[in-house]
């Protein structure tokens, strides 16, 4: 496979997106309402999600997906707009520096969620990585 391809490439770039979207963020709920900058931060995501879809041509009609795929994606759209007006309030209310870091807990959280839903394999690397990713966030949290 192609790293341009490859999971991996996408995950870091996920992680360097999350990294300048706290930043961003921080900067950006300075003296308004959190849940009206989620709400426009929300709008952008739209836009940029429909101008890639048009370019790249990849349109598809919704009737024509499965009743599952919608039940999961409305549920994941439900969580993650949840998780957005948290975190932007947690951004207006803290540091990035702390806020961040604790809210990729979230990753502790998916491998536990991933194993005990999805019936994913626990091997002693991702155990030990998740361990250290807990204790990273509650050192930063306390200290």
């Amino acid at each position: 496979m192609q790293l341009r391809e490859s999971w991996l490439l996408f995950a870091l770039g996920s992680a360097l997106f999350a990294a300048l979207t706290a930043l961003f963020g921080k900067l950006g709920v300075v003296g308004i309402n959190s849940n009206l900058a989620t709400f426009i931060r929300t709008i952008v995501i739209l836009l940029v999600t429909a101008g890639i879809l048009s370019l790249r041509q990849e349109w598809a009609k919704p009737t024509g997906l499965p009743l599952h795929s919608w039940l999961f994606l409305v549920l994941s759209g439900i969580a993650t707009g949840l998780s957005w007006l948290c975190y932007y309030r947690a951004l207006q209310l803290g540091p990035v520096s702390k806020v961040a870091p604790i809210d990729k807990l979230s990753v502790a959280l998916a491998i536990v969620l991933g194993l005990v839903f999805l019936g994913e394999r626990p091997s002693w690397p991702l155990l030990i990585g998740g361990v250290l990713i807990v204790a990273g966030a509650v050192v930063i949290a306390l200290f």
